[in-house]
C-alpha cells in the first residue's frame, strides 16, 4: 500500500499534465461538466486538482459579547479597507516605475502633481465614507501592503514638508501616519483576519 503511494505520488509531481475533459460528459439537463488537468495511471484517467491552502488558527475565545462583536466589526472593516491599500499599494508601484522614465525634475514634479490630483477626484468620495477607525486601519494596511509608512510615502512623492503638515494634522485626531504595521504585535489580530479574508474563510 505504501509502494503504490509512493508511485501515486511520483506519477503526480513527474508525469506530463494536460487538460482533460470529467470521463462523463453526458450534458442532459442536470448534469456538469468539470474540465480539469489530469494524468493517466494504468489506463484510467485520475484527474489532478490543486486546492487551495486553508489557514487553521487557534480558535478565538471571547470572554465579553462586546469582544466578540469588535471582532465582527473588524471582519467587516478588513474586507472594506483592504482593496482600497491593495489599490493604493499598486498605484504606488505603477507611479514609481513611470517615474524612472521621466528624464527631468520638472516633468517629474508636474507628473506627480497631475497625480495627486487625480487620486483626490477618484479617492475622496470613497475615504469620506469610511469611518475614523477603518481610516486608521487603512494607514496600518498601506503600511503593510507597500511596507512603507504613510508618511514615509508621502515624504518622498510630495516632500518632507507636506509630510510633516499631514502628520501634524493626522496627529490631531488620534492618527499616526510614521506608525508600522506590526503582524506580530499589535496587529496580529488583523494579519489573522486579513490571511482569513484573502483565502475567503471569513
Amino acid at each position: 500500500m505504501i509502494r503504490r503511494c509512493a508511485i501515486l505520488i511520483s506519477m503526480l509531481t513527474f508525469c506530463m499534465q494536460f487538460t482533460c475533459l470529467a470521463q462523463n460528459t453526458n450534458t442532459e439537463q442536470g448534469d456538469q461538466v468539470f474540465i480539469t488537468r489530469g494524468f493517466i495511471y494504468h489506463g484510467d484517467t485520475i484527474p489532478w486538482i490543486q486546492l487551495r491552502t486553508v489557514h487553521v488558527f487557534k480558535e478565538l475565545k471571547f470572554k465579553k459579547k462586546k469582544d466578540y462583536e469588535n471582532y465582527q466589526r473588524l471582519i467587516r472593516d478588513v474586507k472594506k479597507v483592504l482593496p482600497i491599500a491593495n489599490e493604493v499599494n499598486a498605484a504606488i508601484i505603477e507611479t514609481y516605475e513611470y517615474l524612472q522614465t521621466i528624464p527631468n525634475e520638472k516633468e517629474r514634479k508636474r507628473h506627480i502633481k497631475d497625480l495627486e490630483k487625480g487620486i483626490k477626484q477618484q479617492y475622496t468620495p470613497r475615504l469620506k465614507k469610511l469611518t475614523s477607525r477603518q481610516g486608521k486601519l487603512l494607514i496600518r494596511l498601506v503600511d503593510r501592503q507597500s511596507h512603507q509608512t504613510t508618511y514615509e510615502l508621502v515624504k518622498a512623492f510630495l516632500g518632507s514638508f507636506r509630510a510633516t503638515t499631514y502628520q501634524v494634522f493626522a496627529s490631531m485626531f488620534g492618527f499616526s501616519l510614521k506608525k508600522h504595521y506590526d503582524p506580530e504585535g499589535d496587529d496580529a489580530l488583523t494579519e489573522r483576519v486579513i490571511i482569513l479574508v484573502e483565502n475567503g474563510q471569513v
